[in-house]
């Protein structure tokens, strides 16, 4: 039965570390930018295509696409802060709910269009590799997946901590009229932030296609577990999501195997409302 425990603890915790690198690029839109981006799961499932399609077309392996994906999703957001998301930025939350949301079905009908509803993964000479030690099996694509989610945010948590551009997107967070008065370029830190956080759920997709399947609406799945994430962690706190993640791929690990796989869904949506109810700021964030 330990060994049992131990397996599931290490198979959440290497669940989650994908969780939080989704979850993190979330929280960082929301806290700077405070839109929440309906489309963000999209953003996902693009990434899982670009990795995909570099496997196919020219064997990049999925992990070595990041060295592509990261700069050019970074791009991408700042094309879609510049065009969609900056024109609303002081808009009424139902217009930037509505933008968002339309976004989200406009890139999924895109994905459909040009590749159909076909599910496509990457096998590689890894896929199915396993790491035996003391009775546990560790999954080798899980196992790189957490260590380079957890080196990603990391390096992104020092970026914002250490680098003039990151503390300057932490007091735009903070107080967006003293970081004005302090002389900071607003819309500049917007659209950096943002790209910051489409570049993240894109390599997240990136480490994700060689143990799940791309499809045009993957990216629903995956969104509606950020929430609970950023909700569990706290809207605006980067140690919040993290921490958040691990906690909800463990829920889904024990969840799902000592209730049902069936069910994990519904218990990790149940905690989600009972943060909502008892501690709507959630573990880390500020009221």
């Amino acid at each position: 039965m330990l060994a049992t425990v131990i397996q599931l603890i290490i198979n959440g915790l290497l669940l989650g570390g994908i969780y939080a690198l989704i979850s993190i690029g979330l929280t960082l839109i929301f806290g700077v930018l405070e839109i929440i981006n309906f489309a963000h799961g999209e953003f996902l499932m693009l990434g899982m295509y670009a990795s995909y399609w570099l496997f196919q077309l020219f064997g990049v392996d999925p992990y070595l696409s990041l060295l592509m994906v990261i700069p050019t999703f970074f791009l991408v957001g700042l094309a879609v802060q510049r065009i969609i998301i900056q024109p609303i930025i002081n808009a009424p939350p139902l217009n930037q709910i509505f933008a968002t949301v339309g976004l989200s079905l406009v890139l999924q009908n895109v994905a459909l269009f040009f590749w159909k509803a076909d599910y496509r993964t990457v096998r590689t000479a890894y896929s199915t590799l396993c790491l035996k030690t003391g009775g546990l099996m560790i999954s080798l694509p899980r196992l790189v997946a957490f260590v380079l989610a957890i080196a990603m945010i990391s390096a992104l948590l020092m970026f914002l901590k250490r680098t003039y551009t990151g503390k300057a997107i932490r007091a735009l967070a903070q107080e967006k009229r003293a970081a004005m008065l302090m002389g900071i370029n607003v819309y500049r830190m917007y659209q950096i932030a943002f790209g910051i956080g489409i570049a993240c759920v894109g390599a997240a997709g990136a480490i994700l296609i060689p143990i799940y399947y791309a499809f045009p609406t993957v990216g629903a799945l995956f969104v509606l577990i950020a929430f609970v994430v950023v909700i569990l962690g706290g809207y605006n706190s980067l140690v919040g999501a993290l921490i958040g993640g691990l906690i909800i791929g463990l829920v889904e690990a024990f969840s799902g195997f000592f209730l049902s796989p069936h069910l994990k869904e519904a218990v990790y949506f149940v905690i989600f409302i009972l943060i909502l109810l008892f501690r709507p700021t959630g573990l880390f964030g500020r009221g």
